[in-house]
């Protein structure tokens, strides 16, 4: 893990800010992009979300199907039981 030597504190409601430098290098645009929250026993890990197949995880060509993101590849199995 690669530190950036920023730190930014945590306000009354619980959020912290992105600095400007890290959501262009992770593009992560600040209207739409979602970040994901892992916990790795004293770590919070931020990571850009991607969308990703429930079954193989493939992030190409998904489609929810019930709520859920399965991809083309997945979609073409399932068809051919």
């Amino acid at each position: 893990m690669k530190s950036t030597g920023i730190v930014r504190k945590v306000d009354e409601l619980g959020r912290i800010v992105l600095p400007i430098e890290i959501r262009k290098n992770m593009e992560i645009d600040q209207k739409g992009d979602a970040v994901e929250i892992f916990i790795d026993d004293d770590r919070i890990i931020l990571k850009k979300y991607l969308p990703a197949c429930l079954f193989c995880g493939n992030a190409d060509q998904v489609s929810y199907f019930n709520g859920r993101l399965i991809c083309r590849a997945c979609i073409t199995k399932i068809a051919a039981l």
